[in-house]
């Protein structure tokens, strides 16, 4: 089959820049490598595509063929050539200068360490207001006896004779493209690139061990349930001078006796008697440094909500705080003396029977009901 035009293999003009064909063999490479594309004729592209850019990049193979054709850069021979060529050797060369790392060939580089989760629980007053905690973690540092080298003190790592210290190891195979060569993790020094003849007796050459250790944490005010806070670097350390990992500590918050939380919003249920709903009162009501007084207008009806500005949580990373809403609840009485259900009675008399009627929606509901759906 006839050779087509290098111009038209790589997409480019015949009077295309250096910059204009070094672009389209990035793009032609990186669409026909046979790592990447699975294609039967994939192999047969990137050969066709890498002895295109091998002529057109060097100028005078270029105007050989300019002048001349195929004819002048030796037509057929190249394809001869390739049969048995390394393409990570060859080829790769070229590629790597474009893609970097991409065939693997690389020496590991720095891992950062591995990230530690911890919870801690809370009261509703320190996750409103803020709080110190103390937690401890079992993570991985450096052994003290061989500083993170692995090797017994007074010995060193030497490098990998197995793959001369890269961290991988090149096989080559026969296919029907040609030779191809795969890279792996050298199994000798497990991609270090070095091993350690006499290894440390604590750690057994690994470099690190596990230890305890305290950690102190500032949780903010305003968090809520499942807030996470992040601790930079407290985690396990890294590997080949990676840095550490970090610690994350999920805070979740006790239920309070006293108090719903929806937000910064707190939510307070105030039981009172008939005659402070009827004639109205002045009652202490709890919040969360104290207490404060509301005043119950006469006439109050079971369920009416009264807002305390100011008296709810703090808002996360913020300077407003929220407020707390006091539902009234009434408290019917469950057992009479002889003069009580007299009055009882006589009042029952005076106002008559009600009808009963009543909906029956959740605390929450109703309080957004109370303020035109907002809390």
């Amino acid at each position: 089959m006839a050779k087509r035009d290098y111009y038209e293999v790589l997409g480019v003009p015949q009077n295309a820049s250096d910059e204009e064909i070094r672009k389209a063999f990035r793009r032609r490479a990186m669409e026909y490598h046979p790592d990447r594309n699975k294609r039967p004729d994939a192999g047969e592209r990137f050969k066709e595509v890498s002895e295109a850019y091998q002529i057109l990049s060097d100028p005078q193979k270029r105007a050989q063929y300019d002048r001349f054709g195929h004819a002048g850069v030796g037509a057929g021979g190249f394809a001869r050539d390739f049969e048995g060529f390394d393409i990570f050797g060859g080829f790769g060369d070229i590629f790597d200068s474009f893609f970097g790392d991409f065939t693997g060939r690389r020496r590991a580089g720095p891992v950062q360490g591995a990230d530690l989760h911890q919870e801690v629980t809370l009261t509703l007053e320190e996750a409103a207001f803020g709080a110190e905690q103390v937690v401890e973690v079992q993570r991985a540092e450096f052994c003290e006896r061989c500083g993170g080298s692995g090797a017994e003190p007074g010995t060193s790592p030497v490098t990998c004779s197995t793959c001369g210290g890269t961290g991988q190891v090149r096989r080559s195979e026969r296919s029907l493209f040609g030779a191809f060569t795969q890279v792996a993790v050298c199994p000798a020094c497990k991609g270090k690139g070095e091993v350690i003849p006499s290894p440390c007796n604590r750690c057994h050459g690994t470099g690190k061990e596990r230890r305890k250790r305290k950690v102190e944490v500032r949780i903010p005010s305003g968090v809520e349930d499942g807030t996470r806070v992040r601790l930079t670097g407290e985690g396990d350390a890294g590997a080949y001078g990676g840095t550490p990992g970090n610690l994350y500590i999920t805070v979740h918050v006790a239920k309070h006796a006293l108090f719903q939380r929806e937000g910064t919003t707190l939510l307070h249920e105030l039981p009172i008697n008939y005659a402070q709903a009827a004639l109205g009162d002045e009652v202490e009501v709890p919040t969360l440094t104290g207490t404060t007084k509301v005043r119950i207008p006469a006439g109050t009806q079971p369920g009416a909500i009264f807002r305390v500005k100011g008296e709810g949580v703090p808002e996360l990373h913020g300077r407003r705080r929220g407020d707390l809403l006091v539902r009234v609840n009434l408290v019917v009485p469950t057992s009479l003396d002889a003069e009580e259900r007299e009055l009882v009675e006589e009042l029952g008399r005076r106002l008559g029977k009600g009808d009963g009627r009543g909906g029956e929606k959740g605390f929450f509901d109703r309080v957004k009901d109370s303020f035109g759906g907002k809390t």
